[in-house]
């Protein structure tokens, strides 16, 4: 006999990629019988689908909890290619982070000496030197066999005889190895299935309600009136993490900003089939014309465009060896939102963000004059102040949050759904799970140390 619909031991709020993760976790790995996944949209559908796909364990600190974490989850994301015969195309392409700034490059190479002694693996420096350590290319395809840590080129040369087709303005480049990207999509139809088939469910439904009665979870109410009993309930509501938490009587220290992304044909190959995710770190002005710049500031709402904007201009290659779409994604403002669906979509943004790729590809500027047809989207970012995950138990006996999980949900969402399980299964938990719990808040040196958090890791 099947299992009712309306009664679970685990109810989890949101199918996005945690909760499909969490209940693959609890399910497939932990024999948890009775795991129901409610979400009103289809499985991946919210924002989980909105991303460039990418994965790194390379993070700042303070402390190895985010490199802890990503390493963690990039371990069972190459397991699980191996099982599924990479049936969501994992590569190992890694990330490339490039100036043209002389005054940046000592900030680089110091940037660069954090993650190898927080446990991201060495750092190889480049300088165009007999002496210098070898550099092994990445494989435009597959994830075995790759070099790990990340390789520093402080020789210009050396750097485009590598990347020829980067700007002859670039002077260094910081190559992160266990980086790359893969499908979202089938990664969570992959976890979604093997969860399904240990016993996990479904439900099309909105959760409206969690009853609590001595300071536990008793039920779940869905927005049809249906009541649902259940022994423990998982806030996986991405950008409505924070909504949901509320029905608890809590208030979660998260907020949204809203996130756009643009992808193109890029018929000409500026950014070859072959490439990584290619970052400009350098602040910039836009490539304008006289005739664009004089147009562009006789408008208030457009003066703006002529400023200087900020760095993290970013590029990938998308599709196989017969696409030629590229992804580009630059947020050059803060747009903290209420999450609202569809998002707003800003017209300017596919040229904006074109030409912010420019600088570090020369190629992009033959599509000035007739911009590519392009395709927007967009989706929310929901982070902490410090921009670290919330994995764990609420001050609610039964009730969870996987959630916060930024812009970096895809890469760290096998490791968050595996603390998640850990944590509701009262398993052994590893030791980077203290950095992030809700607990963390109540700890005065961890919220003085707050005051003086640097560098996020968020692009």
């Amino acid at each position: 006999m099947s299992a009712n619909p309306l009664n679970a031991q685990v109810v989890i709020c949101g199918a996005g990629i945690a909760g499909v993760s969490a209940a693959y976790h609890l399910a497939a790995r932990h024999a948890v019988r009775n795991v129901l996944l409610v979400d009103e949209r289809p499985p991946l559908s919210l924002t989980s689908d909105k991303s460039t796909e990418c994965y790194r364990n390379w993070w700042p600190g303070p402390g190895s909890a985010m490199v802890s974490l990503m390493n963690r989850s990039i371990d069972i994301l190459e397991s699980l290619a191996q099982e599924s015969g990479d049936i969501f195309h994992l590569n190992r392409r890694g990330y490339l982070y490039l100036t043209a700034a002389p005054g940046r490059v000592g900030a680089m190479l110091t940037a660069a000496q954090e993650p190898p002694i927080l446990g991201a693996g060495e750092l190889r420096v480049h300088r165009g030197l007999p002496d210098d350590p070898p550099y092994i290319p990445a494989q435009p395809e597959g994830y075995q066999g790759m070099p790990g840590g990340a390789d520093l080129f402080l020789d210009p040369a050396l750097l485009r005889s590598y990347f020829p087709y980067l700007s002859s303005s670039v002077i260094a480049g910081l190559h992160v190895r266990r980086a790359g990207w893969f499908s979202a999509q089938q990664l969570g139809a992959y976890l979604l299935e093997q969860a399904r088939r240990h016993g996990a469910r479904l439900l099309q439904g909105r959760v409206t309600g969690v009853s609590v009665a001595g300071n536990r979870v008793r039920s779940v109410a869905l927005a049809g009136g249906e009541t649902i009993p259940a022994a423990a309930f998982v806030n996986a509501a991405g950008p409505f993490v924070p909504q949901v938490c509320r029905l608890l009587g809590l208030d979660l220290p998260v907020y949204s900003e809203l996130h756009l992304k643009v992808a193109l044909h890029d018929a000409l190959g500026a950014v070859p089939r072959y490439a990584p995710l290619l970052i400009w770190t350098d602040p910039q002005s836009l490539p304008w014309s006289a005739d664009e710049r004089q147009a562009l500031a006789e408008a208030e709402e457009t003066r703006w465009m002529l400023g200087e904007m900020p760095g993290g201009a970013h590029t990938r290659p998308e599709g196989g060896g017969d696409s030629n779409i590229i992804l580009l994604l630059w947020e050059y403002r803060d747009q903290r939102a209420e999450p609202g669906f569809p998002p707003p979509l800003d017209p300017a943004y596919p040229e904006l963000a074109l030409r912010g790729m420019a600088a570090m590809l020369p190629g992009i500027r033959a599509y000035f004059q007739r911009l590519p047809r392009p395709v927007l989207d967009g989706g929310y970012y929901t982070r902490t102040p410090e921009n670290r995950p919330l994995i764990g138990p609420l001050p609610v006996g039964g009730a969870y949050v996987i959630g916060a999980l930024s812009g970096y949900g895809l890469m760290a969402s096998c490791a968050a759904g595996e603390l998640l399980a850990a944590h509701l299964t009262g398993s052994p938990l590893p030791d980077y799970a203290p950095a992030f719990s809700l607990e963390r808040y109540n700890d005065p040196a961890y919220l003085a140390l707050l005051e003086e958090w640097g560098d996020s890791g968020q692009l």
